[in-house]
């Protein structure tokens, strides 16, 4: 399908910060998302929280399926409003390469830790994964990937005109025009990332059964769905009416998502992905009805999930051992590993902390956890 003009183009990509013989076989941008797919941070996903533990339940999402959850989203709007696949692709694989372990609660304790060391900012740590931490190249650090996936990552939820510290300390070295928008496929990325988590986390809740069908029956467009699917077949079972209803919510915020974008496109006619970046406001959202419908979706989420005593014990849990793990790490840097104690020689020793605890997977940091505390175990 031929790209439109306010696409980002692989052929002039501004390219790599460390230049490279382009790959005879795949686009620029097809190489930065075999590049993240082949990563030992993308591959720690798998046992990484989405909102439940991984031991919690072999169904419920991890960091990993969300991932891939979003990706397909962003593919699936990019190619109808022609826009370039591949990179919005790339940044939905990439988009949570900087998560720490237990998720959001992991994030909480690691930026209170962080609090005088410039916090802690998962999106500012996919940053630092794909441009420092990540080691497989001889010739540079990170994946070196092209300048449009780590424009779309830095801005993932827009302009930045007070970047986290280490996005503002890499634009110095290499200028990602933070104060702009991004290109019309990163914001397709971010907002996939939020049709899948809202669809994922109410699939995932009534699995858990932390509330059910009927409970979300007045939530405007998912009880619509769920009234759909209820008429489809009275009798079905409750597992095909949740699935026949989280269908067809990804696909009322897909089909109003790609409307509102036409229509915003129409209206700007932007003659190049430059006009888009220079725009006064994003031209992919959802429609004034579907925002709101989405705030209430969200606000159900966090009352009847994210703030349920059932998370809470867990969240509260996860908190407290991240905030251990650092602050006998903080005490005493001896107890990093010997690769870690050298970064923390060379750089800041809060830093280095940092970056060890937001890469480990939720059973690595339990692990470790218990190996820093209990005298029974082995170090």
């Amino acid at each position: 399908m031929p790209r439109a003009c306010y696409a980002v183009c692989a052929e002039t990509s501004r390219g790599r910060l460390h230049p490279e013989p382009e790959a005879p076989s795949r686009t620029p941008f097809q190489r930065d998302r075999d590049r993240i797919v082949h990563n030992s941070a993308f591959r720690k996903l798998q046992y990484k929280t989405q909102v439940f533990v991984n031991h919690e339940g072999d169904f419920f999402r991890t960091r990993l399926t969300h991932s891939l959850e979003v990706a397909q989203i962003a593919r699936s709007v990019a190619r109808q409003l022609a826009l370039d696949e591949d990179l919005a692709e790339a940044l939905a694989l990439a988009h949570d390469l900087g998560h720490t372990p237990f998720g959001h609660a992991g994030e909480e304790a690691l930026d209170q830790r962080m609090r005088g060391h410039g916090g802690f900012d998962h999106n500012a740590q996919s940053l630092r994964v794909v441009t420092l931490l990540e080691a497989r190249y001889v010739a540079f650090d990170g994946l070196n990937l092209t300048w449009e996936t780590l424009e779309g990552l830095a801005k993932h939820n827009g302009p930045l005109p007070a970047p986290p510290p280490y996005i503002a300390e890499y634009d110095r070295a290499h200028s990602l025009r933070l104060s702009s928008y991004p290109s019309a496929e990163a914001q397709v990325a971010a907002l996939a990332d939020d049709i899948a988590y809202h669809s994922h986390d109410l699939d995932d809740g009534m699995r858990a059964g932390l509330f059910s069908l009927d409970d979300i029956a007045d939530l405007p467009l998912v009880g619509e769905a769920f009234a759909e699917a209820r008429a489809m077949s009275p009798d079905a079972a409750a597992p095909r009416l949740r699935h026949e209803t989280i269908r067809r919510v990804i696909d009322r915020l897909i089909g109003d998502l790609v409307a509102e974008a036409r229509a915003r496109l129409a209206s700007l006619q932007p003659a190049d992905a430059d006009a888009v970046r220079d725009a006064r406001r994003p031209v992919i959202g959802f429609s004034a009805g579907t925002a709101e419908a989405n705030a209430a979706i969200k606000a159900f989420l966090v009352a009847h999930m994210y703030r349920h005593w059932r998370v809470n014990r867990m969240t509260s849990k996860a908190r407290r051992l991240i905030s251990e793990l650092f602050g006998l790490f903080d005490a005493d840097p001896a107890l990093l590993p010997a690769e870690w104690q050298e970064r923390a020689e060379r750089g800041s020793t809060a830093a280095t902390i940092a970056d060890y605890i937001a890469g480990m997977t939720d059973r690595y940091a339990l692990e470790e956890h218990r190996r820093l505390t209990d005298l029974s175990t082995p170090g």
